[in-house]
């Protein structure tokens, strides 16, 4: 009974999780405006999508575009500051590694809108005006904390003679770097990023505090303005299937290739031993 009742609340979770992603996935097959209206199957969203023929499309294009540019800076400057920010966190020692990991962490469990509002105040404090810079300089600020995150699990399982083997055979620091550290950190570069990236691309509510009142919309702050009006554009519900399986194929990718990695390694450990 306990074997059985772990599974149903397993299969529980995962129905309550992807059932919406299913229900918009299917009713993408449909030209009816309402969401749960079946007016027959039609792949007419999907051309109107990938066409641009649809109403609203100029705004929508516009929000997708600014949220992908905004998504792939903000992640590139968190996995290199985050990246630097690891290394230096993991080569402190006694309470200074402690305090800063603690203030590291902070952000990451601090509310999404304590986090905007304070970011907002700031902006104003310095007279920085909202838009395009502080959207992406306030996306960099909350998703550092998870490239560290990401960065500092490899960090802790790198052999650290490795690096200094470096230097005493003459490279210099910044060849070390790049040619000993940045290889071995490179996994936990790669899922740095694309925990970023995705993070970025969620985000709402320091998007809506930081974009200033310039029209500067991302995917989440025009539906947040779409759903205000009544209703929901059509396209954007194969706009959402085909992300959700865009990032479905990345992360099976991502998963089938340290699975190989994972085997080749376990089997030069066992040649190895033998």
């Amino acid at each position: 009974m306990r074997k059985f009742a772990a599974r149903a609340y397993i299969w529980v979770l995962l129905i309550l999780m992807y059932a919406p992603l299913v229900f918009i996935a299917i009713f993408s097959f449909t030209e009816s405006r309402v969401l749960g209206s079946w007016d027959g199957f039609s792949t007419k969203l999907y051309q109107n999508l990938l066409t641009g023929n649809m109403q609203g499309n100029a705004s929508l294009l516009s929000a997708v575009q600014n949220t992908l540019i905004i998504a792939l800076i903000a992640a590139l400057v968190s996995m290199m500051l985050g990246t630097i920010a690891a290394i230096g966190i993991h080569n402190l020692k006694g309470r200074k590694k402690q305090a800063i990991t603690f203030l590291n962490n902070v952000p990451m469990i601090n509310p999404d809108i304590i986090t905007g509002v304070s970011l907002f105040l700031l902006f104003v404090f310095l007279g920085i005006s909202q838009g395009y810079l502080t959207v992406i300089l306030a996306h960099i600020t909350f998703c550092t904390p998870y490239v560290v995150l990401s960065v500092m699990p490899k960090l802790q399982r790198m052999d650290s003679n490795i690096y200094e083997a470096a230097l005493d055979l003459g490279a210099t620091p910044a060849q070390a770097f790049w040619k000993v550290l940045v290889p071995e950190l490179k996994p936990g570069m790669i899922s740095g990023f694309i925990l970023a990236f995705t993070m970025s691309l969620d985000d709402f509510a320091v998007t809506f505090f930081t974009r200033g009142t310039i029209g500067l919309d991302t995917l989440s702050t025009y539906i947040y303005a779409d759903a205000r009006k009544g209703g929901l554009t059509p396209e954007l519900r194969p706009l959402m299937t085909l992300i959700f399986l865009v990032v479905l194929i990345l992360l099976l990718v991502i998963n089938i290739r340290q699975a190989r990695i994972a085997k080749k390694n376990y089997i030069k450990q066992k040649l190895y031993k033998y």
